[in-house]
């Protein structure tokens, strides 16, 4: 079978503009796609809209060095494997970033060769660590992620994300519309860290009003309003050394906000009616299903606590997005609420109301699937769901076609997934004139996720 040829993606981070430019030219004649970035912050903006398999970055650089580069890239997440640059080099220099994360380090001036060896070290690195986690998946027999259920390419790759961010310090905001599982991936980003030991907790900023939020986050002395008896810690201070998890973050007042920010910036709390600060040490992760960039811009949430809360973001893809994973949610759903209201045993599931869930819009997500569900088991006496009734728009041809494919019963749900991925890839290289890059944005999944299916589905 004719395996189309993937073009890896290399930023070059110099100051220099020459050695930018020779470089660019050098890897693309060794088949590689380049970009250039003049400074450390310069590629940290390309980072931002840009996934890269690799980076060569020099060190010293005015505005931002390659050290802090370095050091925030990290912080950020940033997976692909980061080579230094130097004329300046020493093994003090070496070591040192290589402690903070750096793949490798060359120095100048270098030959054309000894790019190349690095970069095809790295390469190799990178597919077996690609490797055995498709082999630990397969011998796992792996349908989901810490509590999280789906084998979808954007469920694949948040689950990576998770992976990768989850033991860092580094503020986490979660987006996704209503329903979609923010606090799951809230939890498995806890349960994942050196932290699962410690407290994982969680409040929702819209569901009180601001006197009583501001009481339950910060806590209060004694006397500080009516009815305070005792002084009680708030839910920062119970959640330290571990995790807090900020639900609905956009709905948080202003006054609030200005609070918390300091929480951020000083790791510090001061209860209501106190006059010291007490130290705390927390993980803040925050969810919200609203836009809030246009919340900033509305002068509704703070620019510069939005900055801080949004370090890492993980975007969660609606359940219409990934309809190819309602055959793996069904059953692992059905358990769920059969154990929640002591029905048994479980009813299995027709072909034709499989047909029916793959075919519904969804618009609360995942939490209306089990809302229905539950709601199903209560009113069926028989051995099988046979259907729901739903009404709605279909969810677009290529659902439908998965959906009449596991309609039949002699085709497996990885050929119907299979198929799916297919389309779905199809259509985003359509839509962007064969931009890689902005396809993989679209199908919410990483650049070097969306290079791998296109070499396993042969699609040039």
């Amino acid at each position: 079978m004719h395996t189309a040829m993937i073009q890896s993606r290399i930023l070059i981070v110099d100051d220099e503009e020459n050695l930018r430019h020779l470089l660019a030219i050098m890897l693309h004649k060794q088949g590689y796609l380049a970009d250039t970035a003049a400074d450390g912050r310069a590629a940290l903006e390309r980072l931002g809209s840009t996934v890269y398999d690799y980076i060569l970055c020099d060190i010293r650089m005015p505005e931002m060095d390659g050290r802090t580069f370095l050091q925030q890239a990290v912080e950020r997440g940033i997976t692909a494997p980061i080579i230094m640059m130097t004329a300046y080099g020493t093994i003090e220099t070496a070591v040192d970033c290589m402690q903070l994360g750096a793949y490798d380090f060359i120095s100048k001036p270098f030959k054309q060769d000894e790019i190349v060896i690095v970069l095809k070290k790295a390469e190799e690195r990178e597919r077996l660590k690609q490797e055995n986690r498709t082999l630990r998946a397969e011998l796992a027999g792996v349908n989901g992620f810490a509590g999280l259920v789906g084998r979808n390419a954007a469920m694949l790759s948040l689950y990576d994300q998770i992976q990768r961010v989850a033991d860092l310090k580094t503020t986490v905001l979660i987006q996704g519309e209503s329903g979609t599982g923010k606090e799951l991936v809230a939890r498995a980003l806890h349960s994942n860290s050196s932290r699962n030991s410690k407290p994982f907790v969680a409040i929702n900023c819209g569901a009180l009003p601001e006197n009583l939020l501001e009481g339950e986050l910060f806590g209060h002395t004694r006397g500080a309003f009516t009815g305070a008896h005792a002084d009680k810690p708030g839910l920062i201070e119970q959640a330290d050394s571990g995790t807090l998890f900020l639900d609905e973050v956009g709905e948080m007042p202003l006054s609030l906000q200005v609070k918390l920010l300091r929480v951020l910036q000083q790791g510090e709390v001061r209860r209501v009616g106190a006059t010291i600060d007490r130290q705390v040490d927390v993980r803040v992760v925050s969810a919200t299903a609203r836009n809030l960039q246009a919340e900033v811009q509305a002068g509704r949430f703070r620019e510069d606590l939005f900055f801080r809360l949004n370090v890492f973001t993980l975007n969660l893809p609606s359940l219409r997005d990934r309809v190819d994973d309602i055959p793996l949610l069904v059953p692992h759903l059905l358990q769920e609420c059969a154990g929640r209201i002591g029905r048994t045993p479980v009813p299995s599931v027709s072909p034709g109301l499989l047909r029916e869930l793959m075919t519904h819009p969804w618009p609360g997500n995942v939490r209306e699937l089990e809302n229905m569900l539950e709601r199903a088991l209560v009113l069926c006496d028989g051995p099988r769901l046979e259907s729901l009734g739903l009404q709605g728009t279909p969810a677009g041809d290529h659902i439908v076609k998965a959906a009449a494919a596991a309609e039949e019963e002699n085709l497996s749900i990885k050929q119907a997934e299979r198929a799916i991925e297919i389309d779905l890839i199809r259509k985003a290289l359509h839509k962007t004139g064969g931009n890689r890059t902005h396809a993989a944005r679209m199908l919410e999944i990483s650049h070097r996720a969306l290079l791998y299916k296109m070499k396993e589905y042969d699609l040039a």
